[in-house]
C-alpha cells in the first residue's frame, strides 16, 4: 500500500508495517472541510489488515488525547482538527496535591490531573480544551499549549534523591521540582538543604522534570533573609528598575520656573502632610479654613506624578507592569524609582513641589457645594505624624511645630472631620472595627514582636479628606463624561446575604433580603460591645464583594457612594495616575488618555496587580508568623475562635494576633456536628459546643513553614456564647491533663523543604493518639479532602542538613509531582480544600485528647464558602502608608530498534521496540495496543493518581553532550 506521507521515512524506519503518520492525518483533515470517521480513514488509506485498521483507530484516539484532534457525533464518531472555539485561555492554579485548575473568567474552571500539571507551573497561562467531567462534576481539561510562563526563575532548597539533584521551590503551591546537574551544584558549592536561585533552561514535559542552572547560591543566608526575594519571584513581582527607567528618572531636577508656569501658586498656604512615623513617600497634603458666611474650604493637594511619568516612557511602562507599590513587613517594592517616589514627587517640607489640587467648598453641614481641580505648586509647612496631630488635638503642648497658621488649619480640619462623621453616619457607610498589627524584627529579619497599631482620630481625619477628594474626582468625571477607571464595590450576592441572615437570626437580630449599607451598620452597632463582636463583624465582611477597577460606574456599596474613584495616591497606585492624566487632558482641552477597550483592559490589569500585591504581602506575613510560632511550640496562649469549618476551628491568639487550627481530631471522644448557619461545632455525646467568638486556651502544637500552617492543641474552653465555662474535672481514662511546657523549638538555619506527603489515612473516626503523637500534625485535615497517596510515590527520604556535595545519599525514592495536601485556611481559594501539616515538635509534651468525628449537616459547597475569613477589598482610604510514560499508538508489524528514547514521544515511545519474528511481532502489537488503550483512559478519570508503575514518575532530563 502506498500513500503520500511526509513522515513515511521515519515511519518505515520504526515499523516493519507502517501506518499513516500523525502528520499525514493532520494534513488530510486540514484539506477536508468535513470531519472523517475511522472507517473513512481506512477506506482512504486502503487498509485491509486487521492489525493496521486497529492501529489507525488507536492512533486517532491518541491524537484526540494529545489535543491534536477532537471528535464530533456518534455512530459513527468523526474526527476533526482542534479549532480556536474548542480552546480556553486561562491561568494555571496549582495545588500541592499535584492537581490543579485552569482558572477561566467566563467558564467553570477546568480541572487538571497530576499528569497534565507536569507540563506547567503555578501561574502559567495556557490554552486548554475540555475533555469531559470527573466524578464530582468538574470539567476536565487538557493542556494544548503553554502560552506564557509565570516565572523563569525560582528560589528553593537543594535535595538529592537517588543520586539526582533537585531544587524544590519554596512556594507553598509548588508541585514539582527542578533538576540540576552535578556540575552546577559543585560550581555553586551547594550542599543538600542549601537555598539557591535557579533559572529554568528546559521546561517540563509529561515524562521529564524541568532543568535549570544556578543563578545565585544562598548557602550562608537564613530563611528569614530569603522570604522576600523568594516571594518576589514566586508572585512575578517586578522589583528591579532597568537602566532605561533610571536614565529617564535621573534627568529630572528640582521644579524650575518653567515647571511652575501656568500653575496656581499655593506656596503661601500652610499645607502640611500627615502620615505614619515610618512613611517615606508623602503624596497628599491638606489645608482647611472657615468660609466667610459659614462652611469650610478644604484643599487636598496630591503629588503631580503625571508631570514626570508620561505615556510612552520606559518609566511609564514599568509603572504599568507593577500597577502598585507592594508593602511587605519591613520592606517596600515601590511602583516608581526612589528618586521620584521619595524625592521629586514626595511632598516633603520646605521644598517646592508640583501638585494636582482638589479645592472643595462645603456647607456647615458638610455638604459639598462646589469643587475645582487645577495644577498647582505648593510648599509644605510641616511633616506631621498621626500621633503628633492626635496629641495636639488632645491638648498636648508642643506636639506639633509652633506655626500659628498650621495650628489654625489643624483645628479647622478637626471641626470638619466631626461634621463629616455625621454625614458618614447619615449616609450609612459601614465602619468595621478591625485590629491592624505591625511587626518589629530582629537582626536576621525574623519577627521580634507583633503589636496592635492604634488608630486615632488623626487617621480618620485624613481618611475623610481623601474620601472627599476621591468622590469629587468621580463626580467631575461623570459630569464631564471623562473616560476614567471607577473604583466599584458592588452589593453582596444573594447567597452571601442569606448566610448573614441565617447567622444574625441566631443572635436575635434581623437582616433584610436585600440589605443596604445602613442594615450592615445597624448590626455592627448592635454587636460592638459583645465579647464576640470581632467574629460577628468578620461574618459580615465575608459577605462583601471584592472592589475592582472598571470604566463603568457601579457605585461603592461599602462606603455608600454613588460614584467613587482613586485620585489621592498616584505615587503608589497607577489608576490614580491615570485619573490625573484624564483630568489634566480635560482641563487642557485634549482628547482622553484611554477609552473603550483600552480602558476595560486597564481596569482588569490594575485589579489583577492589586490582588497580586495583596496576595504576596499576605504570603510573607503568613510565613513570618509561622516562623515566629516555631519559637513557641509547647507554649500556651488564650485566643478567640475566628472561623469554624467542618474539620475544626481557627483560633486567633489574643496577645500575638496569630491564627492557627484546632483540628476536630483533637477535640475529644465525641461526634461533632458542623452547623453552617450558627458557625459552630456541636458535640453530639457530651454537648460541648465551639462557636465564633468563644474564648479558648490552646497549646502550640506545630508550625510548618513550607505550607504556612500553624496547629494548636485545645487545652480548655474558657467561654461559650459570651459566658464563662466552668472547668470540669477530667473523666477517667482520658489524656486530658495539661503537660508541662517544653523548651521552645528553634527554627533551623538550613533545612531541606518538607515537601513529601505522608501515608494516606482515614480522617474520622480515628484512634486516640499518645502524648508524643499529639504533637504531630501530619494528619489529613478532613475526610472530604483526605489526600490520596499516589501509587507512584513512596515515603520521602530524610535529608540531613549541610550534606557535602560528594556525599552519597541513602537510598531514596524518586520525587514525584504532588506534595502534601493543604488544609483550607482563611483567605485561601475555596477549591484548595484541606491541608496536611508537618510539625517540628513531635517530642514536645502536648495536651492530647481522644479524637473526634465530624457530622456535616450542610453540603460541602456551602461549608467551603464559610472557611475564608480574609475580607475582600471593600475600601477605605489607606491612611497608614504603608507525567507518566505514556503508551499511545500500537506497533504494527515488526518494530525496529529505537534510535533515541528521548526523541520518541507518544505512540512512538511504545512503538520503538526491538525486532522479532513476524508472528511474534503481530502478537506483541495486539498486546501493546491493549496497553495503549488502557493507558489512555487514565486522564479521563477525575483526580485519579498514577498507575503505580515506577516509570510513571517524571525523569530528570539528561543534558546533551557538546
Amino acid at each position: 500500500m502506498t500513500w503520500n506521507d511526509p513522515d513515511a521515512l521515519s515511519e518505515a524506519e520504526r515499523y516493519e508495517s507502517p501506518i499513516p503518520s500523525r502528520t499525514l492525518i493532520l494534513n488530510i483533515l486540514g484539506q477536508n472541510p468535513q470531519p472523517l470517521s475511522h472507517a473513512e480513514f481506512v477506506t482512504l488509506f486502503n487498509l485491509h489488515e486487521p492489525d493496521a485498521i486497529e492501529a489507525v483507530s488507536r492512533r486517532l484516539s491518541a491524537m484526540v488525547r494529545d489535543s491534536q484532534l477532537t471528535t464530533v457525533g456518534h455512530n459513527p464518531q468523526r474526527y476533526r482538527l482542534i479549532s480556536e472555539d474548542d480552546l480556553f485561555i486561562g491561568k494555571v492554579q496549582s495545588h500541592t496535591n499535584g492537581f490543579g485548575f485552569v482558572v477561566l473568567a467566563d467558564h467553570p474552571d477546568l480541572f487538571l490531573t497530576e499528569r497534565e500539571m507536569r507540563l506547567v507551573f503555578n501561574g502559567d497561562t495556557v490554552s486548554a480544551r475540555a475533555t469531559g467531567t470527573d466524578r464530582r462534576g468538574r470539567p476536565l481539561g487538557r493542556i494544548v499549549e503553554v502560552k506564557t510562563r509565570q516565572q523563569t526563575q525560582v528560589i528553593g532548597h537543594l535535595q538529592m534523591v537517588e543520586g539526582q539533584y533537585y531544587i524544590q521551590p519554596s512556594h507553598p503551591n509548588a508541585h514539582q521540582p527542578i533538576a540540576l546537574e552535578p556540575d552546577q551544584v559543585q560550581a555553586a558549592q551547594l550542599s543538600v538543604g542549601d537555598a539557591a536561585q535557579i533559572e529554568i533552561d528546559d521546561w517540563p514535559t509529561r515524562e521529564e522534570y524541568a532543568n535549570g542552572h544556578v543563578v545565585e547560591a544562598f548557602s550562608n543566608k537564613v530563611d528569614t533573609q530569603l522570604i522576600i526575594p523568594t516571594t518576589l519571584i514566586d508572585f512575578d513581582l517586578p522589583h528591579v528598575f532597568n537602566k532605561a527607567v533610571l536614565a529617564e528618572t535621573n534627568k529630572y531636577k528640582e521644579p524650575s520656573a518653567k515647571d511652575r508656569a501656568g500653575r496656581k501658586d499655593l506656596r503661601e498656604l500652610p499645607l502640611v502632610t500627615i502620615d505614619g512615623e515610618d512613611a517615606r513617600d508623602f503624596d497628599d497634603a491638606v489645608y482647611a479654613e472657615k468660609r466667610t458666611g459659614g462652611g469650610f474650604r478644604l484643599i487636598v493637594a496630591i503629588a503631580d506624578v503625571s508631570h514626570y511619568v508620561k505615556l510612552g516612557m520606559a518609566l511609564d511602562d514599568e509603572a504599568q507592569s507593577r500597577g502598585t507599590s507592594v508593602y511587605f513587613p519591613n520592606y517596600v517594592v515601590p511602583m516608581l524609582p526612589e528618586a521620584l517616589s521619595n524625592g521629586l514627587c514626595s511632598l516633603k517640607p520646605e521644598v517646592d513641589r508640583l501638585c494636582m489640587v482638589c479645592d472643595i467648598n462645603l456647607s456647615r453641614a458638610g455638604k459639598v457645594m462646589s469643587y475645582e481641580f487645577y495644577e498647582s505648586v505648593m510648599h509644605s509647612q510641616a511633616r506631621l505624624t498621626y500621633n503628633q496631630v492626635a496629641d495636639h488635638l488632645a491638648g498636648k503642648a508642643d506636639a506639633i511645630p509652633n506655626i500659628p497658621a498650621v495650628h489654625k488649619s489643624i483645628e479647622t480640619l478637626n471641626q470638619l472631620f466631626h461634621v463629616m462623621l455625621d454625614v458618614r453616619a447619615k449616609r450609612g457607610a459601614m465602619e468595621f472595627e478591625t485590629t491592624e498589627t505591625y511587626m518589629t524584627f530582629d537582626d536576621k529579619g525574623g519577627i521580634a514582636s507583633i503589636k496592635p497599631r492604634t488608630r486615632n482620630d488623626a487617621h480618620r481625619l485624613i481618611e475623610e479628606c481623601m474620601l472627599l477628594a476621591n468622590t469629587c474626582a468621580a463626580a467631575f468625571a461623570l459630569k464631564n463624561l471623562i473616560p476614567v477607571l471607577y473604583r466599584n464595590h458592588e452589593p453582596p450576592e444573594t447567597s452571601r446575604v442569606q448566610k448573614v441572615r441565617d447567622y444574625v437570626k441566631l443572635l436575635g437580630l434581623s437582616f433584610p433580603e436585600k440589605p443596604i449599607q445602613s442594615d450592615y451598620q445597624k448590626i455592627i452597632e448592635a454587636t460592638k460591645d459583645r465579647i464576640d463582636a470581632a467574629s460577628i463583624h468578620t461574618v459580615l465582611l465575608r459577605s462583601m464583594m471584592q472592589a475592582v477597577y472598571a470604566p463603568e460606574n457601579l457605585g461603592h456599596f461599602g462606603l455608600a457612594y454613588e460614584a467613587y474613584t482613586h485620585f489621592t495616591s498616584p505615587i503608589r497606585r497607577y489608576p490614580d495616575l491615570l485619573l490625573h492624566r484624564a483630568i489634566k487632558n480635560h482641563l487642557q482641552g485634549k482628547p482622553p488618555v484611554l477609552e473603550g477597550n483600552q480602558l476595560i483592559a486597564a481596569g482588569e490589569q490594575f485589579s489583577r496587580t492589586e490582588r497580586r500585591a495583596d496576595d504576596a504581602a499576605r504570603s510573607v506575613m503568613s510565613w513570618l508568623k509561622t516562623q515566629y510560632m516555631q519559637q513557641h511550640i509547647g507554649d500556651r496562649f488564650t485566643g478567640v475562635i475566628t472561623a469554624v469549618t467542618e474539620f475544626g476551628f481557627f483560633v486567633t491568639l489574643s496577645d500575638l494576633y496569630v491564627e492557627g487550627l484546632v483540628h476536630v481530631r483533637n477535640l475529644g471522644n465525641d461526634f461533632y456536628e458542623y452547623n453552617v448557619a450558627s458557625q459552630s461545632m456541636n458535640g453530639k455525646t457530651h454537648g460541648q459546643k465551639f462557636a465564633l467568638g468563644d474564648k479558648v486556651e490552646i497549646q502550640v502544637a506545630g508550625a510548618n513553614l513550607e505550607e504556612r500552617k500553624i496547629d494548636f492543641q485545645l487545652v480548655k474552653q474558657l467561654s461559650s456564647g459570651g459566658k464563662a465555662v466552668r472547668e470540669k474535672a477530667p473523666r477517667a481514662n482520658t489524656a486530658n491533663t495539661p503537660a508541662a511546657k517544653a523548651p521552645a523549638a528553634k527554627a533551623p538555619v538550613k533545612r531541606a523543604p518538607a515537601n513529601q506527603p505522608a501515608t494516606s489515612q482515614p480522617n474520622a473516626p480515628v484512634a486516640a493518639k499518645t502524648a508524643a503523637e499529639g504533637a504531630s500534625t501530619n494528619a489529613p485535615r478532613t475526610g472530604r479532602n483526605s489526600r490520596r497517596k499516589p501509587a507512584t510515590q513512596v515515603a520521602p527520604p530524610a535529608v540531613t542538613p549541610a550534606t557535602p556535595v560528594q556525599a552519597v545519599p541513602t537510598a531514596a525514592p524518586k520525587p514525584t509531582t504532588p506534595r502534601p495536601s493543604r488544609r483550607k485556611t482563611p483567605g485561601q481559594n475555596a477549591n484548595q480544600g484541606s491541608q496536611t501539616v508537618g510539625s517540628k515538635a513531635a517530642d514536645v509534651n502536648l495536651v492530647t485528647t481522644p479524637q473526634a468525628e465530624v457530622i456535616k449537616t450542610t453540603p460541602v459547597v456551602e461549608t467551603e464558602t464559610q472557611v475564608s475569613i480574609t475580607a475582600p477589598v471593600v475600601d477605605s482610604v489607606q491612611t497608614t502608608k504603608a507525567p507518566a510514560n505514556d503508551q499511545h499508538d500500537a506497533t504494527v508489524g515488526k518494530a525496529k530498534a529505537a534510535k533515541s528514547k528521548k526523541a520518541e514521544k507518544g505512540e512512538d515511545k511504545s512503538a520503538a521496540k526491538a525486532k522479532s519474528k513476524k508472528d511474534a511481532a503481530k502478537d506483541t502489537s495486539k498486546k501493546s495496543a491493549d496497553k495503549s488503550d488502557k493507558g489512555g483512559k487514565a486522564d479521563k478519570k477525575a483526580g485519579k493518581k498514577s498507575s503505580g508503575k515506577k516509570e510513571d514518575a517524571p525523569k530528570a532530563k539528561k543534558k546533551k553532550s557538546s
